[in-house]
């Protein structure tokens, strides 16, 4: 819906609502805009340039990527107890919370502001409507085609139950607001606010608020998930977990399948549902022949960041990773062809774990037992590839609980549960995907090609692995296909590709090593989840 010109009688109400925010004084308000008029104030406003295709390319600064450095949750009484503190989860005193907030309304004052209302949840009993503020046009597009856009009808009905301020030019004084920088983004769940400070990088708008839902979700029995989703023609729904760079919108949005969305879902009783109603896909290396649905949506509507644009031609340039490698493109699920409106589907029949293993070690695919899907949904091991996180240059092995505990407040258990009672209740069949690198390390071998991933992702969810002959790996407790079945590219042993065989034995112990060091932690894990992980000794 792009036709919601708000009226005056709206317009006074959102502003008397910001105003019990605090927020007054400020410049023109400019809500709920149609999509053409984002654009064109992006424009005059000199944020950003067209692209020959006509998609809004802009620049995001020196936030290239999330800075998991600056998030803060506010430490109330009424979530202390429930949330997972730590290196991700940092507490922030409710009186710095309100000493930014202050600034940030007073920063507000005299300048335009845009304002969008939307949804979280495509399933009508478990959506939350929300409200972001920006001090950027190109910001408001971005919520505008991002989140889940409402009608008419839901408009005038609209009350946010949670808002985002976003003011990417506000600088915060760590010897003053008590910040490790100069950028802070806060969730406070008591005031139902979330202060997006000093980045412009539009991943933390969304971000912030799919942490907002996954720490809702579980008190209502529903299982947040971070990850990607499609439905095949036979009705048969598949997900993919997965940190950024795995690959979750690019094997999602399959030309042979339908998208139901790229990147934060909630699976209930009722099934799954997309927490979003665009994408927001990686766009690095993006090519029309591997990618198709991604290459043509980037259009007028979509908003691309940080890829480089010749001046002449205003072609953009996706191989250029001056900037950043975490070039972006955003824009709404329907610009996908097919994509199932609105993002719900039937309980998952299949589950695929993505790592993307820069030891070259990880099989392309494996099955994993249910105690095995629950040791590495825990352990969450990927690299984090170049640029998906500030100060990320080449790709570093990392283990990520629930393949998303930057996302995730609760401590990783809760969700892990929550997953083993679906698996049990739906007898969904789990596979580990590696979309890494192969034929040695990474700086050695080379990673393995799209197509070659797509190929087996297709296999698996077509059941051609069904008559392989599999072995059991001892070292990583994986069942590896090795012989049969109707998918050739699957049965690869990592091992056979290395010239050196011994310096892959070497990596291998290596990486199961870290495995079992970081499986240390959770020392709550039952013991028959534990012995499905990888062993050393």
């Amino acid at each position: 819906m792009d036709g919601n010109v708000s009226t005056d009688t709206g317009l006074a109400r959102v502003a008397g609502e910001l105003e019990h925010l605090g927020i007054k004084g400020h410049g023109a308000l400019h809500y709920m805009l149609p999509i053409a008029q984002l654009v064109e104030l992006a424009l005059a406003r000199n944020e950003g340039m067209l692209s020959g295709g006509g998609a809004l390319c802009v620049r995001t600064g020196k936030y290239t990527g999330r800075s998991p450095n600056d998030r803060y949750i506010v430490d109330t009484p009424g979530v202390h107890d429930d949330i997972d503190w730590g290196n991700v989860n940092v507490p922030m005193r409710h009186d710095r919370f309100e000493a930014i907030r202050k600034k940030q309304v007073e920063y507000l004052r005299g300048r335009d502001i845009f304002v969008v209302d939307a949804f979280l949840g495509a399933d009508p009993l478990e959506r939350m409507p929300v409200r972001i503020i920006t001090e950027l046009a190109w910001q408001s597009l971005f919520a505008r085609q991002l989140f889940i856009r409402p009608t008419n009808g839901e408009l005038a009905a609209h009350r946010p139950e949670f808002t985002v301020i976003a003011t990417p030019g506000l600088k915060l004084s760590p010897a003053e607001d008590g910040t490790r920088s100069e950028a802070a983004v806060a969730i406070n769940f008591e005031k139902r606010m979330v202060l997006d400070i000093a980045t412009a990088y539009a991943g933390e708008m969304k971000k912030s608020l799919f942490s907002v839902l996954n720490f809702m979700l579980p008190a209502k029995g529903v299982f947040p998930m971070h990850c990607s989703a499609n439905v095949g023609a036979d009705g048969r729904t598949a997900i993919f977990f997965g940190l950024s760079g795995t690959g979750k919108t690019t094997l999602s949005a399959d030309p042979e399948r339908q998208m139901i969305g790229d990147d934060e879902h909630g699976w209930s009783e009722e099934g799954i549902f997309n927490f979003e109603g665009g994408l927001y896909a990686k766009c690095i290396n993006l090519k029309r022949e591997n990618e198709p649905q991604i290459w043509n949506s980037l259009k007028f509507g979509s908003v691309i960041e940080n890829v480089t644009v010749d001046p002449a031609t205003r072609q953009p340039d996706f191989e250029d990773d001056t900037v950043t490698e975490n070039t972006r493109a955003g824009f709404p699920v329907d610009f996908i062809p097919g994509a199932v409106i609105p993002g719900v589907g039937k309980h998952p029949k299949t589950v695929i774990f993505l790592t993307a293993d820069a030891f070259g070690v990880m099989p392309p695919v494996a099955r994993l037992t249910r105690e095995g899907a629950m040791y590495h949904f825990l352990s969450g091991f990927t690299s984090k590839l170049a640029g998906t996180e500030r100060g990320i240059i080449e790709p570093v092995a990392t283990f990520s609980a629930c393949f998303g505990a930057p996302f995730m407040p609760r401590p990783p258990t809760v969700y892990a549960k929550l997953l083993a009672e679906r698996l049990d209740r739906y007898g969904a069949t789990v596979f580990l995907v590696n979309t890494g690198w192969l034929w040695g390390p990474y700086g050695v071998g080379r990673r393995i090609p799209i197509a070659m991933t797509r190929r087996i992702v297709r296999a698996v969810l077509g059941n051609h692995l069904e008559g392989a002959k599999y072995l059991h790996d001892p070292l990583f407790k994986l069942d590896v296909p090795v012989e049969g079945g109707d998918a050739t590219e699957a049965l690869i042993r990592p091992r056979e590709t290395w010239m050196d065989k011994a310096a892959y034995d070497v990596a291998a112990r290596k990486l199961a090593g870290m495995f079992v060091e970081n499986f240390k932690k959770f020392k709550d894990a039952p013991r028959e989840v534990v012995e499905a992980g990888p062993k050393t000794g």
